[in-house]
């Protein structure tokens, strides 16, 4: 009797893992979808939004009953893991996440800096992958399982240089970036490149560079300041913004400062103050004066967190519905996970007019959205729409 007993639990023991699979079998229907974000590290609140975010769009499916997949209900089971805003952390967290955990996809990372070489391990692993903020294009190029949601720094670089032309006839430029991060060096040679175009070659007049946790910029920023530069485009993250423009303002620097949509942080109004009033920046949607489903999930999140949802929370929140969506058209999971990844990433692939919170989107052969920028004024001390950049 108590060796039919032991049986009997180990065969329950070793049946457990199905019921929580995304199989086709019996029992609780559950799909896993990671989630690798900066939690800690230099960009920590990126990777908050993106949790809020993500938490809620699944909480939003969850509670009106599950996923519906091929004539199944399927729970959203979310699995976090801090990358450390590092690269080798963010690589380490992917791998974790189709090896040990088993998810069907995985949404993040954010920054380029890390979305590039996660998308190699995704991409190397046929796991799909979607980043909602990452621009380089070094993080969807030759890699069929890797997506986006945001558009391409070849795409915004030229719409600021060209806003900046048009906005205020200004002929000579100024860059000041970080030289250690993929997104601030691809952007700041986009536009570099952009601008080159428009006012011929030498119109870039400083071409500065610094490193990753840098806090000091008086010796590119007095060099840029012996120029005659009428602009300064600086492509950084919310807690370099707010150092480079009142350290501008210090030197006595009367330049027009322009950034990118790295500027899209509710940390940016917060740490800059008065001192970013008045600046423009390039970026995916502009929270003031939203409207539809984009004025819903701002509502919701506001009255969650208390706060207005920066790009990177509405880019997640867009993610996560592109991926729910290529699920849904799939038709139907098998339980093997291997034919379940690569169907879910045949089905991203052809999603076409997704009509999402930050734009209408369609797919490219690459992996990449075809959509519009915005660009943002920071008035009164919120992002306010100024105007709009389309293909």
């Amino acid at each position: 009797m108590l060796k039919k007993i032991t049986f009997v639990i180990l065969a329950l023991a070793m049946t457990l893992p199905v019921l929580t699979s995304c199989g086709g079998g019996g029992g609780a229907q559950v799909i896993k979808i990671g989630l690798d974000i900066p939690m800690t590290g230099d960009i920590a609140y990126v990777g908050t939004q993106s949790k809020r975010a993500a938490e809620m769009r699944v909480a939003e499916v969850n509670d009106a009953g599950g996923l519906d997949v091929g004539g199944k209900k399927y729970t959203i089971e979310l699995i976090i893991e801090d990358n450390e805003s590092k690269a080798e952390s963010a690589t380490a967290a992917a791998t974790k996440l189709i090896t040990q955990d088993g998810v069907l996809a995985i949404v993040g990372p954010q920054s380029s800096k890390q979305a590039v070489p996660t998308g190699e391990v995704c991409n190397e692993n046929e796991t799909p992958m979607i980043s909602p903020w990452s621009t380089n294009p070094n993080t969807t190029l030759n890699r069929p399982w890797v997506f986006r949601a945001c558009f391409l720094d070849p795409f915004q670089g030229p719409v600021i240089a060209n806003f900046v032309t048009n906005e205020f006839g200004f002929t000579k430029a100024a860059v000041l970036y970080d030289v250690a991060s993929d997104y601030p060096k691809g952007l700041a040679e986009n536009f570099r490149d952009a601008w080159e175009k428009l006012h011929g070659p030498g119109s870039v007049v400083a071409f500065e560079s610094f490193t990753t946790g840098d806090t000091d910029f008086s010796a590119q920023l007095t060099k840029i300041k012996g120029t005659d530069a009428e602009v300064l485009f600086t492509p950084q993250y919310y807690n370099e913004v707010p150092l480079i423009v009142k350290q501008a303002h210090e030197l006595g620097l009367t330049q027009v400062i322009v950034g990118s949509d790295s500027w899209g942080d509710p940390k940016t109004l917060e740490l800059c103050g008065d001192a970013c009033e008045g600046l423009f920046f390039s970026t995916h949607y502009a929270a003031e004066g939203a409207t539809g489903a984009t004025k819903e999930f701002i509502d919701a999140y506001e009255a969650k967190y208390g706060e207005t949802p920066g790009d990177v929370a509405a880019l997640t929140w867009d993610a996560m519905g592109i991926l729910l969506q290529a699920i849904q058209n799939t038709g139907g999971l098998t339980g093997d996970l291997a034919k379940d990844r690569a169907a879910v990433k045949d089905a991203l692939g052809q999603i076409k007019d997704y009509d999402g919170i930050t734009g209408k989107m369609t797919f490219t052969p690459e992996g990449d959205p075809i959509k519009c920028a915005v660009i943002v004024q920071i008035k009164n001390g919120k992002f306010n729409f100024y105007d709009q950049a389309c293909p």
